[in-house]
């Protein structure tokens, strides 16, 4: 084993990358050393690198304040991560974290996102420039805004995204900004405040701030609010585990938040693979493409796994309220379970409609206009859409959202 590591390590070395203690490293038999780029690639002392699908591109650094454990993670042109452990997650050109990261599955960190140090990811997606200070744990968000690097979307340090219920599931991600708007590049920045959190599932529109140290624990839809509050009162009340007092605005937010989803993969299927190039290489667009689609797949898996609660929380329900028992309420939970076939359905067809119209197919000129203009850069390409071009893509992802969320409510109507 001492001898394939060191073997790899001599072969690295051979194609040029950086490795100032080679001895120090560890590299899995797995490991394809074809997919580490020998240009500009830095590993430090006490680097670990796992994984038959990992990939490491031109001028990535790994370990510099710390080191840093691989596994089957995509890790494009110019990232830097500085210390601690990456499983099944992709970061575009030009991304970074700080030491004491754990960063989990189905996370993507898009171009020149970055975080401080210890931050805990999961199942997180942040588009560019959007910045994480340090000491969070952010996983099941999906967050967007800001227009570049002097104007991004920001959550502070000691931030909270309380993902996991007393009634212990997860159907709590929260869509912070959206698809539709935050692809383009041109929207207001979203910021959260420092010693502060949310409860999943939320959703907040572009132009947000949650003041520092408040608890988040409703929708901010309007744009341009500041929102702020004390502490909760004391007092303490019964606490009826399944209850699920509020499964409309769970459900809802969980559509919307799969519908945003799906709508980035048309965007990743339609738009980022005519970008294929140095930058972003068709491995690592298939490393970004898997990352969403087990994002999606974790989505729908933990809102399946709500519905099937629903039979024991309409007994706990009626036990509980009796008489005052809505029969709204009693319906929206009996549709979530007995129709969550056809929902789940629904969404598989969503995710594999091939759809051709006309908004789709301007805007994708527009696209290659640009390419042909700019070249294949991503970000520039994207800044270089005019006004007009930029509302006309929104509204093409805007609709696949749209498409979404109605045919679920097609299935389910107690819940429109």
């Amino acid at each position: 084993m001492k001898n394939q590591r060191i073997s790899k390590s001599k072969k690295l070395l051979e194609k040029g990358v950086k490795i100032p203690n080679p001895d120090s490293i560890e590299i899995g038999e797995e490991v394809d050393i074809e997919r580490i780029s020998g240009n500009g690639v830095v590993i430090y002392s006490g680097c670990k690198i796992f994984g038959k699908s990992t990939l490491i591109l031109q001028g990535a650094k790994l370990g510099y304040q710390g080191p840093v454990t691989i596994e089957n993670c995509q890790i494009g042109p110019g990232v830097d991560l500085n210390g601690g452990f990456f499983r099944q997650a992709v970061f575009l050109k030009k991304a970074s974290m700080g030491a004491g990261s754990h960063v989990r599955e189905g996370t993507i960190l898009e171009e020149e996102a970055n975080a401080a140090h210890t931050v805990g990811l999961k199942q997180t997606i942040l588009f560019p420039f959007v910045t994480l200070g340090s000491l969070i744990n952010f996983c099941d968000c999906f967050m967007a805004g800001g227009t570049g690097r002097q104007d991004h979307s920001e959550v502070g340090s000691s931030y909270i995204h309380f993902n996991y219920t007393p009634d212990q599931d997860k159907a709590t991600p929260s869509l912070i900004g959206d698809v539709p708007g935050g692809v383009m590049l041109n929207q207001q920045p979203i910021f959260l405040g420092g010693q502060g959190g949310m409860v999943g599932p939320c959703r907040l529109t572009f132009g947000t701030t949650i003041a520092a140290g408040y608890i988040c624990r409703k929708d901010v839809l309007e744009r341009g609010r500041l929102v702020f509050g004390g502490s909760l009162k004391n007092g303490d009340m019964p606490l009826i585990p399944g209850m699920y007092r509020n499964i409309k605005r769970i459900t809802l937010n969980n559509i919307v938040y799969i519908a945003n989803l799906i709508a980035l993969e048309n965007w990743y299927n339609h738009v980022r693979s005519q970008m294929i190039s140095e930058d972003l290489p068709e491995l690592l667009w298939h490393g970004l493409k898997d990352k969403l689609n087990s994002a999606i797949d974790e989505r729908i898996r933990h809102l399946k796994a709500l519905s099937q609660k629903m039979p024991d929380s309409i007994k706990i329900y009626q036990n509980t309220i009796k008489e005052k028992a809505s029969p709204l309420v009693l319906q929206q939970k009996d549709e979530l379970y007995e129709r969550w076939t056809e929902l789940e359905a629904s969404f598989d067809m969503q995710r594999g409609t091939a759809e051709h119209n006309e908004l789709k197919d301007v805007f994708l000129e527009r696209i290659r206009i640009g390419i042909k203009t700019s070249g294949k850069d991503y970000i520039t390409v994207i800044k270089g859409l005019g006004v007009e071009d930029a509302e006309l893509g929104t509204r093409w992802l805007q609709g696949i959202v749209d498409a979404v969320t109605t045919a679920a409510l097609e299935i389910m109507p107690s819940f429109c």
